[in-house]
């Protein structure tokens, strides 16, 4: 079975936002292992040096790295990412599958991003829009999306 995991800097503060992603995870289990890895925010000053910034990437990168399965099919989330339909995004899950990965995981840094060490360690990056959502909201249309993807592909009513 298909491994697929989310990992996010950060913890969920709502109820509702947990619950959403905890909904579609439970809807998931048909089709994958999923699962949603939380590491630890660095804590930073309210107005940060570019030097502070950089070094909150850094840390909160080396805990997003060390958090991922080796060989795993890494897709970082970031803005600067490719944009995807719905239906690519399920083509490339079904393509990364069909590559042979087993593992499938996707990343959203912090407030801040992600660091040039994660970016790297990933194969692809993708971008949700070129609007800015707020981190809680972006992890709940990830895990959404990732669900309407296996709909797609298994030909499931969810998606219209």
């Amino acid at each position: 079975m298909l491994n697929v995991t989310v990992i996010c800097v950060g913890r969920l503060k709502e109820n509702y936002w947990k619950s959403a992603c905890d909904e579609y995870a439970k809807r998931m289990k048909t089709f994958c292992s999923f699962s949603v890895v939380e590491v630890d925010e660095e804590k930073i000053a309210e107005h940060p040096s570019d030097a502070q910034i950089t070094r909150t990437l850094e840390k909160e990168g080396e805990r997003i790295l060390s958090r991922i399965p080796k060989g795993a099919k890494v897709i970082a989330m970031c803005i600067e990412g490719k944009q995807r339909s719905s239906e690519r995004l399920a083509a490339a899950i079904e393509n990364y599958a069909l590559d042979g990965y087993s593992n499938i995981v996707f990343v959203i840094g912090g407030s801040w991003g992600l660091s040039d060490e994660v970016k790297a360690a990933s194969s692809e990056r993708m971008s949700m829009s070129l609007m800015t959502f707020p981190h809680q909201l972006a992890r709940v249309m990830l895990c959404e999306q990732i669900y309407r993807a296996f709909q797609i592909n298994n030909n499931g009513k969810y998606h219209k």
